[in-house]
């Protein structure tokens, strides 16, 4: 039978099977000769032991269309970041970070802002305005009592990462959109304005037919690993347009004249809290030290 890992608990993987539900299985020693470790999120072919105890062996893992480095998960077809529109305040920093990440490994994301409730209209404009050039999806919502059929249809039949600082309403967000499992939802702390974590691991939740969300523990902040800064620039898609219109091959789009890039952030095409980003972004690759 197939089946997908939820999952991966001292040794011991939770597969869920449409239709028969979940299984707890024990990876086959052939894994181990051919040093693939299975993940949350692979697709495999179970062996089943005991129907009843709902037991097996992992026989098999199928071919993965997409491997996460951070977290270590198979099989995503897409990301969803979420942040708070206040309560705590959007870090647009953190925010341009995980979308950079998440450009490098090639997953599609898209943008939620939570808590909705909080905002005036002027503030949902401005952050439009912000991210309008980039093509990133951009929600909102208000997960404890706002309509999510929204972002239900953005999940549906795909396995979603949720990531997030810690306080945003992720958890709450993931009570809302499925009931099998419930997330343990923290508190802001009025000191620091941040979110206490309350996810510990990465693990699958299945929501319907062959949709799925990865819950991923909260984040603070993030360091860019494995990226050169003249690469940099190539996962910022408001910028693909403009690329080769600098008048200097491998220009960095910040000290250099007659660059494309910077005619556009003058036009108003590039968002200039986006641009600001990329600049620090930028000089902190460059004093990155190489090991």
């Amino acid at each position: 039978m197939i089946g997908k890992i939820i999952r991966g608990i001292a040794g011991f993987y939770y597969v869920y099977i449409e239709g028969f539900g979940e299984y707890e299985c024990k990876a086959k020693g052939i894994f181990r000769n051919r040093k693939i470790k299975p993940l949350v999120g692979d697709d495999v072919e179970v062996e089943i032991l005991d129907k009843d105890l709902k037991t097996g062996n992992i026989v098999d893992i199928l071919e993965r269309k997409s491997e996460l480095i951070r977290p270590a998960v198979a099989n995503i077809d897409q990301a969803m970041i979420i942040f708070a529109v206040s309560d705590p305040a959007p870090n647009y920093n953190l925010l341009d970070r995980f979308l950079v990440m998440m450009e490098q490994q090639g997953i599609k994301t898209i943008i939620c802002f939570n808590k909705m409730d909080k905002a005036e209209e002027e503030e949902r404009k401005k952050i439009e305005e912000v991210y309008r050039n980039t093509g990133y999806q951009i929600l909102f919502t208000n997960a404890l009592a706002g309509n999510i059929e929204e972002v239900k249809a953005v999940l549906r039949g795909k396995s979603t990462a949720l990531a997030g600082p810690s306080g945003v309403g992720k958890s709450s967000l993931t009570n809302r959109l499925q009931s099998k499992v419930s997330m343990q939802t923290g508190q802001i702390s009025e000191k620091i304005k941040r979110g206490k974590h309350t996810t510990r691991h990465s693990e699958l939740i299945y929501m319907e037919g062959h949709t799925y969300l990865l819950d991923t523990p909260g984040f603070s902040s993030l360091y860019l690993k494995d990226i050169e800064k003249e690469d940099l620039q190539t996962f910022y898609p408001e910028f693909d347009h403009y690329l080769d219109q600098c008048r200097f091959i491998g220009c960095a789009h910040i000290n250099e004249p007659d660059c494309a890039v910077k005619e556009a952030l003058n036009e108003g095409k590039i968002s200039e809290g986006r641009y600001e980003n990329y600049k620090l972004l930028y000089e902190e690759l460059k004093n990155q030290k190489k090991y």
